[in-house]
């Protein structure tokens, strides 16, 4: 993760002066003073039928309030039929540029012949960060990004904002460029934290220089009629769980719930977006992935009471992209 914000340095030094932050973007978007505005986003929608299942249920039985679906994936259709069903859930594109389970693969959208750097010997697109940023050029990064966007429009989809699966798409400055150049084109926001950026920086331990071009996009963004994350949280898929209570759900959701209410106690004034990945997990899903335990942990601590009144307690304001967008678009 941390590669992907030293890339920023290359593209906001050129472009855009010095800056400050003295406001939040909850602020600026009329929330008051020295409010805790959070997005609870669910990511990996569309992956499999235990991604739906666990996003459905953490948004309409726990306090999960966003989502975004990968296009490329098999089990599109089915979400995308319960959206219309539900036009009022918040859900945006998990922009996909690869596939990283060994036994269960997708391909690009825009066709292997018209992206053949983003695909790998079998015609799946890579299974790594590095694979696409070493072999995939930045014209087939944005061809393969506008033909997921294209796709969710035919489908009746309009998203409601832009986000990156695996943090790819913040790997190299063209990259990046393309992804708020696409969202800024269509006017969809664009996941990309820019205010002040505190839990990143004393997580990630970036100095001040590079948190102030963090900046300098959340700028572009805003005054591109767009709304800004103040920070973001994208660390609960590495939180290790222990052994003893991996194959416990009662345990599994004591721990879970645990360590988001320590996250939720860290979080700053702003709006900040932090990122989970709850999945109902079947007998199917161990044949996908090993992480369904980091994942139904996920969802177990969403639908956990206890969590719910720790959001209260701690005064946390619930919010969604489509809100954020609403508040912008009402402050032009």
């Amino acid at each position: 993760m941390k590669k992907l914000f030293l890339s920023l340095i290359f593209i906001t030094r050129i472009i855009f002066p010095s800056c400050a932050q003295d406001t939040t973007y909850a602020e600026k978007l009329g929330y008051p003073k020295g409010a805790k505005v959070l997005i609870l986003h669910v990511d990996d929608v569309g992956m499999s039928y235990d991604s739906n299942e666990g996003a459905i249920e953490a948004m309409t039985k726990g306090v999960a309030t966003s989502c975004s679906v990968m296009m490329p994936c098999p089990w599109v259709p089915a979400f995308v039929h319960y959206l219309k069903q539900n036009p009022k859930t918040d859900a945006g594109l998990h922009l996909t540029l690869t596939s990283e389970w060994g036994e269960y693969r997708w391909g690009p959208l825009a066709g292997k012949t018209n992206v053949p750097g983003l695909v790998d010997s079998e015609g799946n697109m890579w299974p790594s960060v590095e694979n696409v940023s070493e072999h995939a050029s930045p014209d087939e990064v944005e061809k393969e990004m506008r033909a997921q966007l294209e796709r969710a429009k035919t489908m009746g989809f309009e998203p409601t904002h832009l986000d990156s699966h695996m943090g790819t798409l913040f790997a190299t400055p063209q990259f990046l460029d393309r992804y708020i150049r696409m969202g800024i084109e269509n006017h969809i926001p664009v996941m990309l934290p820019g205010g002040h950026d505190q839990l990143i920086q004393q997580q990630m331990q970036l100095p001040d220089t590079q948190i102030e071009l963090m900046r300098h996009i959340g700028e572009l963004l805003w005054n591109s009629q767009l709304p800004v994350l103040d920070d973001l949280h994208n660390y609960s898929y590495g939180w290790t769980i222990p052994d003893s209570v991996k194959n416990d759900d009662v345990k599994l959701q004591q721990y879970k719930t645990q360590k988001y209410i320590e996250a939720i106690k860290s979080l700053k004034p702003g709006v900040t977006m932090m990122i989970m990945h709850c999945t109902k997990t079947t007998e199917v899903f161990q044949h996908i992935s090993d992480s369904g335990p980091v994942r139904s942990g996920d969802l177990l601590a969403m639908t956990d009471p206890a969590f719910k009144k720790a959001l209260q307690d701690e005064n946390i304001i619930l919010t969604t992209w489509r809100e954020l967008m609403q508040r912008r678009t009402a402050r032009k």
